[in-house]
Protein backbone atom coordinates (compact mmCIF):
# COMPACT_ATOMS: atom_id res chain seq x y z
CA UNK A 1 0.00 0.00 0.00
CA UNK A 2 3.01 2.28 0.23
CA UNK A 3 3.66 2.14 -3.53
CA UNK A 4 3.25 5.20 -5.71
CA UNK A 5 -0.24 5.74 -7.02
CA UNK A 6 -0.88 4.98 -10.69
CA UNK A 7 -1.07 8.02 -12.95
CA UNK A 8 -4.87 8.09 -13.20
CA UNK A 9 -5.28 7.77 -9.42
CA UNK A 10 -2.73 10.55 -8.85
CA UNK A 11 -4.47 12.75 -11.42
CA UNK A 12 -7.85 12.18 -9.74
CA UNK A 13 -6.31 13.04 -6.35
CA UNK A 14 -4.82 16.26 -7.72
CA UNK A 15 -8.18 17.14 -9.30
CA UNK A 16 -9.93 16.61 -5.95
CA UNK A 17 -7.39 18.89 -4.23
CA UNK A 18 -7.90 21.51 -6.93
CA UNK A 19 -11.70 21.35 -6.57
CA UNK A 20 -11.45 21.90 -2.82
CA UNK A 21 -9.02 24.79 -3.29
CA UNK A 22 -11.20 26.25 -6.04
CA UNK A 23 -14.17 26.22 -3.65
CA UNK A 24 -12.17 28.53 -1.40
CA UNK A 25 -11.30 30.87 -4.25
CA UNK A 26 -14.86 30.95 -5.63
CA UNK A 27 -16.24 31.75 -2.17
CA UNK A 28 -14.61 35.15 -2.34
CA UNK A 29 -11.11 34.38 -1.16
CA UNK A 30 -9.35 32.83 1.73
CA UNK A 31 -11.10 32.25 4.98
CA UNK A 32 -14.52 31.66 3.45
CA UNK A 33 -16.23 28.33 3.20
CA UNK A 34 -19.07 28.16 0.67
CA UNK A 35 -21.29 25.76 2.64
CA UNK A 36 -21.41 27.81 5.82
CA UNK A 37 -20.77 31.37 4.65
CA UNK A 38 -17.84 33.25 6.06
CA UNK A 39 -15.35 31.46 8.25
CA UNK A 40 -12.66 33.58 9.86
CA UNK A 41 -9.20 32.38 10.79
CA UNK A 42 -9.07 31.55 14.52
CA UNK A 43 -6.95 34.59 15.39
CA UNK A 44 -9.59 36.84 13.84
CA UNK A 45 -12.45 35.42 15.90
CA UNK A 46 -13.61 37.13 19.01
CA UNK A 47 -15.04 34.81 21.68
CA UNK A 48 -18.77 35.17 22.14
CA UNK A 49 -21.26 33.61 24.45
CA UNK A 50 -24.28 31.81 22.94
CA UNK A 51 -26.32 35.03 22.92
CA UNK A 52 -23.65 36.84 20.91
CA UNK A 53 -22.38 38.75 23.92
CA UNK A 54 -18.61 38.77 24.47
CA UNK A 55 -17.71 36.03 26.92
CA UNK A 56 -15.94 36.88 30.16
CA UNK A 57 -14.79 34.77 33.05
CA UNK A 58 -17.18 34.90 36.02
CA UNK A 59 -16.52 38.07 38.03
CA UNK A 60 -14.21 39.55 35.39
CA UNK A 61 -14.58 43.14 34.22
CA UNK A 62 -14.69 43.90 30.52
CA UNK A 63 -11.65 45.72 29.12
CA UNK A 64 -11.83 49.51 28.79
CA UNK A 65 -10.65 49.61 25.19
CA UNK A 66 -10.76 47.33 22.17
CA UNK A 67 -9.12 43.92 22.50
CA UNK A 68 -6.93 42.79 19.65
CA UNK A 69 -6.66 39.06 18.97
CA UNK A 70 -3.24 37.49 19.44
CA UNK A 71 -1.18 36.01 16.65
CA UNK A 72 -2.27 32.54 15.60
CA UNK A 73 -0.38 29.69 17.20
CA UNK A 74 -0.12 25.97 16.56
CA UNK A 75 0.00 24.14 13.24
CA UNK A 76 -2.67 26.34 11.65
CA UNK A 77 -0.40 29.37 12.01
CA UNK A 78 1.94 27.87 9.39
CA UNK A 79 -0.77 27.71 6.72
CA UNK A 80 -1.33 30.26 4.02
CA UNK A 81 -4.93 31.46 3.58
CA UNK A 82 -5.62 29.01 0.73
CA UNK A 83 -4.47 26.01 2.77
CA UNK A 84 -6.34 27.21 5.86
CA UNK A 85 -9.60 27.46 3.93
CA UNK A 86 -8.99 24.09 2.25
CA UNK A 87 -8.30 22.51 5.66
CA UNK A 88 -11.79 23.43 6.83
CA UNK A 89 -13.34 21.84 3.74
CA UNK A 90 -11.22 18.67 3.98
CA UNK A 91 -12.05 18.34 7.68
CA UNK A 92 -15.79 18.68 7.05
CA UNK A 93 -15.92 16.06 4.29
CA UNK A 94 -13.70 13.59 6.15
CA UNK A 95 -15.61 13.91 9.43
CA UNK A 96 -18.98 13.51 7.70
CA UNK A 97 -17.80 10.32 6.03
CA UNK A 98 -15.98 8.76 8.97
CA UNK A 99 -18.88 9.42 11.35
CA UNK A 100 -20.79 6.84 9.31
CA UNK A 101 -18.10 4.15 9.70
CA UNK A 102 -18.99 1.73 12.48
CA UNK A 103 -16.07 0.12 14.30
CA UNK A 104 -13.48 2.19 12.40
CA UNK A 105 -10.44 -0.04 12.04
CA UNK A 106 -7.48 0.89 9.77
CA UNK A 107 -8.87 -1.07 6.80
CA UNK A 108 -12.29 0.64 6.98
CA UNK A 109 -10.73 4.07 7.51
CA UNK A 110 -8.40 3.67 4.52
CA UNK A 111 -11.33 2.48 2.37
CA UNK A 112 -13.43 5.50 3.44
CA UNK A 113 -10.57 7.94 2.74
CA UNK A 114 -9.92 6.28 -0.63
CA UNK A 115 -13.63 6.69 -1.41
CA UNK A 116 -13.25 10.45 -0.84
CA UNK A 117 -10.33 10.55 -3.30
CA UNK A 118 -7.39 10.46 -0.87
CA UNK A 119 -4.74 8.11 -2.25
CA UNK A 120 -2.71 5.54 -0.31
CA UNK A 121 0.61 7.34 -0.79
CA UNK A 122 -0.85 10.36 1.09
CA UNK A 123 -2.43 8.37 3.96
CA UNK A 124 0.05 7.71 6.77
CA UNK A 125 0.24 6.28 10.26
CA UNK A 126 -3.02 4.32 10.23
CA UNK A 127 -3.02 2.87 13.71
CA UNK A 128 -5.67 1.24 15.84
CA UNK A 129 -6.01 2.82 19.30
CA UNK A 130 -8.61 0.80 21.16
CA UNK A 131 -11.88 1.33 19.28
CA UNK A 132 -10.47 4.32 17.35
CA UNK A 133 -8.08 4.65 14.42
CA UNK A 134 -5.52 7.45 14.10
CA UNK A 135 -4.35 8.62 10.68
CA UNK A 136 -2.48 11.44 8.95
CA UNK A 137 -3.13 12.91 5.51
CA UNK A 138 -0.38 14.63 3.56
CA UNK A 139 -2.16 17.32 1.56
CA UNK A 140 0.91 19.41 0.79
CA UNK A 141 0.93 20.72 -2.75
CA UNK A 142 2.16 23.76 -4.64
CA UNK A 143 4.41 24.83 -1.77
CA UNK A 144 1.66 24.53 0.85
CA UNK A 145 2.01 22.95 4.27
CA UNK A 146 -1.40 21.31 4.76
CA UNK A 147 -1.46 18.17 6.87
CA UNK A 148 -4.52 16.71 8.60
CA UNK A 149 -4.49 14.44 11.63
CA UNK A 150 -7.58 12.37 12.31
CA UNK A 151 -8.99 10.08 14.93
CA UNK A 152 -11.79 7.99 13.45
CA UNK A 153 -14.21 7.14 16.25
CA UNK A 154 -17.68 6.99 14.71
CA UNK A 155 -19.87 9.87 15.85
CA UNK A 156 -17.00 11.51 17.77
CA UNK A 157 -14.49 11.51 14.89
CA UNK A 158 -12.01 14.38 14.97
CA UNK A 159 -9.88 15.82 12.17
CA UNK A 160 -7.53 18.78 12.71
CA UNK A 161 -4.58 20.50 11.10
CA UNK A 162 -1.23 19.03 12.07
CA UNK A 163 2.34 20.21 11.54
CA UNK A 164 3.95 18.78 8.38
CA UNK A 165 6.59 17.14 10.60
CA UNK A 166 3.82 14.76 11.79
CA UNK A 167 3.76 13.21 8.30
CA UNK A 168 7.43 12.29 8.52
CA UNK A 169 6.96 10.94 12.04
CA UNK A 170 4.05 8.80 10.76
CA UNK A 171 6.22 7.25 8.06
CA UNK A 172 5.61 9.68 5.17
CA UNK A 173 7.98 11.89 3.24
Amino acid sequence: MGAAAPGSEQAAFEEMLNQVAQSCASAGGAGQVPTDGTVERPADRKPNAPGGEPSLAPGASPPDGPVEPGAPTGPGAELNDRDWCASVLHEQRIIETLQGVSEPDPVKVRKALNGLGYIDERIHGLQQEGEKTRFYLDLREKGGQLCEEGLAAGEVTEVTVCPPSAIKAAGGR
